[in-house]
């Protein structure tokens, strides 16, 4: 796991509640796969071909990824549009590189960051 997990409780609890109210990240929501709680997870949004792009800072095995593959959708909300996101799936390094717009700053390798999230527009 590229960062470790003890921040990714920080930012769960002190940071991202901040950054949901504040409206101007774009915010993930979806449902737990255990509780059934709705969760709004603020994320930088890339857009990509047919759907959005996540970078995964904590990895694949986070809270909020399993939830949204367990489900296999989620709702995006960026600059006051919502989006419903489907079929997420983990991809590479390389896929999502060559997905990303070159305007996109790439992770620092000094993070180790090897998996993304990717999930296509439900009406696409």
């Amino acid at each position: 796991m590229p960062m470790p997990k003890w921040w990714g409780h920080v930012n769960k609890r002190v940071f991202n509640p901040r950054a949901v109210a504040g409206g101007k990240w774009p915010v993930l929501t979806h449902v737990g796969r255990s509780s059934g709680t709705t969760f709004h997870t603020p994320l930088d949004a890339h857009p990509v071909e047919g759907g959005y792009l996540f970078i995964l800072v904590y990895g694949s095995r986070s809270d909020w990824v399993q939830n949204i593959l367990t489900a296999g959708k989620a709702r995006l909300r960026v600059d006051g549009q919502e989006f419903e996101l489907a079929a997420p799936r983990v991809i590479g390094q390389d896929e999502a590189f060559q997905a990303l717009s070159p305007e996109v700053t790439r992770p620092p390798k000094v993070l180790r960051i090897r998996e993304f999230l990717r999930m296509d527009l439900a009406d696409a």
